[in-house]
């Protein structure tokens, strides 16, 4: 139970929240202060190239997030599902994840109900570090600290708009480097040690 310091009496659940509420905004306007945008690289074509891809239950977010990305600058590759018919998410994950560690596409995004289900579809393949994200601050911790190549979406648990601002944090945002890089080169080495092992 929390008391409240000057009359120690409870704290009710909706304090509770509006701190908590206030603290997320807090840290949000900081993390925002601290992101290194940066516009599309040019590559050989001109634009970068974002593979995306959904099961059928991410696939009216991904449907509306691919204009959203081309008015950003980027050159988006669709690897389906393109209707409603059920299908399995993994299938998907893996096609997005083949598309970056092939060279054909510079990151990748996959949505599905939650995201959690591809996420740990698209971290077996090996060279992706795939992060499910579900605000601004994750979208951008994932990038600056660990220089993430795919992301993926929850369709179920994230509406429309905060899909795009997360997608253009995401995109937009620069791995920092540093002692970011030690660790990142350790998740690497681990990729590279297990690689094959119970298969």
């Amino acid at each position: 139970m929390f008391l409240k310091a000057d009359k120690l009496e409870p704290v009710t659940d909706a304090e509770i929240q509006v701190i908590v509420q206030r603290v997320v905004e807090r840290l949000m306007a900081e993390s925002q202060n601290l992101v290194n945008v940066t516009q599309p690289k040019s590559v050989s074509h001109n634009k970068l190239v974002v593979a995306i891809g959904a099961d059928h239950g991410g696939l009216s977010l991904k449907e509306s997030l691919k204009p959203f990305m081309v008015d950003l600058g980027y050159e988006v590759v669709d690897c389906g599902t393109n209707d409603k018919n059920p299908v399995d998410y993994p299938d998907f994950a893996v096609t997005v994840a083949l598309q970056i560690v092939n060279g054909k596409a510079w990151r990748g995004i996959m949505i599905d109900g939650a995201g959690i289900g591809s996420c740990i579809t698209a971290n077996k393949v090996p060279g992706i570090r795939a992060a499910m994200c579900y605000d601004h601050a994750t979208a951008v911790n994932s990038r600056e600290h660990n220089n993430t190549n795919m992301l993926t979406l929850g369709a179920g648990l994230i509406g429309e708009n905060l899909a795009q601002q997360i997608v253009k944090t995401w995109l937009s945002t620069e791995f920092l480097g540093g002692r970011h890089a030690r660790r990142v080169d350790k998740i690497e080495a681990v990729d590279k040690q297990y690689r094959g092992i119970g298969r």
